[in-house]
């Protein structure tokens, strides 16, 4: 016996890493060094800062993946992939620098994990960042024909005097919330149930949507925020903190941006909730504070600013075409709260 009849095919291996290689290389930065192959990935740091901080996060796509295998759609969840990590380190003000995947597959399928790599090389264009290396893992017995799972792994920078770490946030800041692209990447297993219990198809267009199957809008790749967040960095305004809103929702991830004996008060009229989360809540018969805990509910990305600043972040983003709703205040938060 030898390894392919075990299951694992080395050539096809080697093919699928020439087959990636443009994609790959189309990221690259400046501050790359070498190429595709070698047992690690060498990035020079980039100049001009005085007291640099590095910023790491990892994270995967979830069971949106199981929509993508049975829409046969791959071409997006490697989006999803660099977003759920590059707006996670852009939170503490870093500029995403390089990201590493690791896809894991029962039997390699060449042409659907290339469209999976095309995906995660465009999200690192749209995010700035170099996809620098991966991981390619064929194990047999372990997925079934067809499945793949995916994890990715980021690092950037910072200067260590422009961190954002909460500590700056104070009572009377504006919270700006940005517009989310739809379902992101979190809650699909509440998604799926709902699709699975109420006899729902991918295909079916209920009317709130305006035409749009469901599986159309729910394979819908998340919202990169990283190049007008840099930009807006850049700008004379103050920033406080920053959340991305992922697993938990607005309830979970907001606190994180805080200081201690803060909260922030919402007002749920400061936005519009996309259809499909008002879909989902009637279709599962989800309680608004499920909803909540569960999903973005429309608010992907959230900025902090002093009150003075607020109608000029919101008019910057405006300008910008970028959909922002002041959503909330921070105030001092009572005990238990």
């Amino acid at each position: 016996m030898d390894y392919k009849e075990a299951g694992v095919d080395v050539e096809a291996g080697r093919s699928f890493v020439t087959q990636i290689r443009q994609e790959v290389e189309s990221t690259n930065r400046p501050e790359v060094l070498g190429g595709l192959g070698g047992f690690g990935g060498f990035f020079q740091m980039p100049s001009g800062y005085q007291e640099p901080v590095l910023v790491s996060g990892t994270d995967g796509v979830g069971t949106k993946l199981k929509i993508a295998q049975e829409l046969d759609c791959h071409d997006t969840v490697g989006i999803d992939l660099v977003a759920m990590c590059v707006n996670d380190i852009l939170t503490s003000g870093a500029e995403p620098l390089f990201f590493l995947d690791y896809l894991a597959t029962g039997k390699l399928n060449s042409e659907q994990l290339s469209k999976v790599v095309k995906g995660i090389a465009q999200g690192c264009r749209l995010s700035g960042c170099a996809l620098l290396g991966g991981e390619t893992a064929e194990m047999p017995g372990f997925y079934q024909l067809g499945e793949y799972d995916l994890a990715g792994f980021c690092v950037g920078v910072v200067e260590k005097t422009k961190l954002l770490d909460g500590s700056r946030v104070q009572v009377g800041d504006v919270a700006i919330g940005l517009a989310s692209s739809g379902i992101h990447s979190n809650g699909f297993s509440l998604v799926r149930k709902i699709i699975e219990q109420g006899d729902f198809s991918w295909s079916d267009t209920p009317d709130i949507l305006n035409g749009k199957s469901l599986g159309a809008e729910l394979i819908t790749p998340t919202q990169i925020y990283v190049k007008p967040i840099l930009e807006f960095l850049a700008t004379e305004i103050e920033v406080h903190s920053m959340a991305h809103i992922t697993g938990g929702g607005l309830p979970e991830n907001l606190p994180r941006c805080l200081n201690q004996g803060q909260s922030i008060e919402i007002d749920l009229d400061s936005w519009t909730i996309p259809p499909i989360f008002r879909w989902l809540a009637e279709a599962g018969k989800v309680q608004q504070e499920a909803m909540f805990n569960t999903f973005n509910m429309g608010i992907g990305f959230v900025v902090i600013v002093p009150a003075t600043q607020a109608e000029l972040a919101l008019k910057w983003f405006q300008d910008k075409n970028i959909a922002s709703y002041q959503i909330g205040n921070v105030v001092t938060s009572s005990e238990g709260s």
